[in-house]
């Protein structure tokens, strides 16, 4: 069975590289994507199982993002991650499937990112 694909999206590289050993350790293939625009252009090319995106970045934002995959036929299917280190961005988030703040317990971040995998 080939391992199951994940698509990370945040503006800060260290926040990335975190998510992406985090996942990497657990048996998942991770792409990465600075914002919401480059997300876009990635889940276009290939569909991930999962998008793990942040709320807050420059040029296109988690909830956009959220919007935009949520209002296309093709992505409105896809599981989605929200992940904030502002309380009041779980407002934002309410296209997400789940949501979790910063600073992300690794075992919680695994449990969730499973449960939301399809099998």
């Amino acid at each position: 069975m080939a391992s199951k694909r994940i698509l990370v999206v945040d503006d800060d590289p260290d926040v990335r590289l975190m998510f992406k050993l985090i996942f990497e350790s657990a048996g998942y293939q991770v792409s990465e994507a600075r914002n919401g625009v480059a997300a876009l252009i990635l889940i276009k090319d290939s569909l991930p199982d999962l998008v793990v995106t942040d709320m807050v970045m420059p040029e296109m934002d988690g909830q956009e993002l959220i919007r935009r995959i949520r209002s296309n036929e093709g992505t409105a299917h896809l599981s989605i991650l929200a992940v904030t280190g502002y309380p009041g961005s779980r407002k934002e988030a309410s296209g997400a499937d789940a949501v979790m703040e910063k600073p992300i317990d690794r075992s919680r971040l695994l449990a969730t990112a499973s449960a939301l995998i399809q099998p």
